[in-house]
């Protein structure tokens, strides 16, 4: 039988930044604007005043940091608050296209590839810029990729269900490799506006190569032991933002229309699900807790992760077993756990095991057992 290797990845990061002190900034000069404007609706009793949020409020809640940002002025602006990302024509790049690209090429670099070598490639990620052409049929020509492309969105897990559609491909031999790439603008659907979610998300992009072993380079690969996903409905995690919102004009602009979510019922039923799953997964392949060197868990809530590592350890897991990357980034969606995997698997030795894992809305989560060749 054919084996899966993940053999290169690859980072863009924007080039600004947010510190939680200027995101807070720019939130509380909107909250006293607002209640200034609103002052007399207040007095009388029919509006409550608009509570400030704080750094420490923001670290303690969530361990973030900061964020990188496509652009920054917008969401500082206290009159805007949401990124300007200007409109491009049809005959230039999109910006998820040129993010892609720049992510791709630093995984065909590590993994000693051209785009030559390449049949397939998957753009998964939580928002497309568009319904249609495919953001991935762009980058495939952006990139002169023959063969075939489509888009993938399982909002946070897009990245590991992307990674098991791709060694499905590479095993069955339809494609000899295959670019996962994850282009996350999380920004453009974020709520500057609400107090408990302000902080949460950046932006990034991230980009994997899965090809056949017996091809790959070895220097940089990744065997793929097994692949896991689960789905489990729920709204406790939602963005209704879609084509039929012009059907009803009643909701556009509506706070559901951008990310929303009951986060204490999202901790309480989300740690249990990824913590069991990761475990029965390791356990079907023979693997015993000891035995993983490294958990890259979705970058969401530090607190979060933290449980599910112990959960599934069995003892509290430092950063250099469970790596952190949300401090500086935020929540990527789909691309967290895979910057946490590309900035932390060099110390990888032939044999090591790590564990790849997302989670988010759905809800879905996803666990892919990668072992150093």
């Amino acid at each position: 039988m054919t084996k899966a290797v993940l053999s290169g990845s690859g980072l863009f990061t924007p080039a600004n930044a947010i510190s939680n002190d200027e995101l807070v900034e720019a939130f509380n000069q909107w909250v006293r604007d607002t209640n200034t404007a609103n002052a007399n609706a207040i007095e009388r009793g029919e509006c409550e005043p608009l509570q400030e949020s704080s750094s420490a409020f923001i670290e303690k809640a969530s361990g973030i940091k900061s964020r990188f940002v496509i652009d920054k002025k917008g969401i500082l602006d206290p009159e805007r608050m949401a990124p300007f990302i200007a409109e491009r024509s049809d005959d230039e790049p999109g910006i998820q296209c040129e993010m892609a690209i720049a992510a791709a090429t630093e995984a065909l670099a590590q993994a000693k590839r051209t785009a030559a070598d390449v049949d397939f490639v998957i753009v998964a990620c939580s928002n497309l810029q568009r319904a249609y052409p495919a953001v991935s049929v762009e980058v495939q020509n952006a990139l002169g990729i023959e063969g075939f492309a489509y888009d993938m969105n399982v909002a946070c897990s897009s990245a590991t269900f992307g990674l098991q559609a791709a060694v499905n491909a590479v095993e069955n031999g339809s494609a000899r490799a295959v670019l996962v790439i994850n282009p996350e603008i999380c920004t453009a659907h974020l709520n500057f506006r609400d107090r408990d979610s302000h902080f949460i998300f950046g932006d990034a992009c991230t980009a994997m190569l899965v090809e056949r072993a017996d091809l790959a380079e070895k220097d940089n690969a990744f065997e793929v032991i097994g692949t896991l996903l689960k789905t489990r409905f729920s709204n406790n995690i939602r963005n209704n933002f879609g084509f039929l919102n012009r059907c009803d004009e009643s909701g556009i602009g509506n706070k559901d229309k951008l990310f929303v979510q009951q986060g204490r019922k999202v901790f309480k039923e989300v740690v249990p699900m990824v913590s069991q799953m990761i475990s029965e997964h390791i356990e079907t392949h023979g693997i015993v807790a000891e035995d993983i060197k490294r958990l890259w868990l979705h970058q969401a809530n530090l607190s979060m992760n933290q449980l599910i590592a112990k959960k599934v350890l069995g003892r509290e897991a430092d950063e250099a077993i469970a790596p952190v990357i949300l401090d500086k980034y935020a929540n990527t969606s789909s691309a967290g756990s895979v910057i946490a995997f590309h900035q932390t698997k060099a110390d990888f030795k032939a044999g090591d095991i790590g564990i790849l894992c997302s989670f988010g809305a759905g809800y879905s989560a996803g666990s892919v057992i990668l072992r150093k060749l």
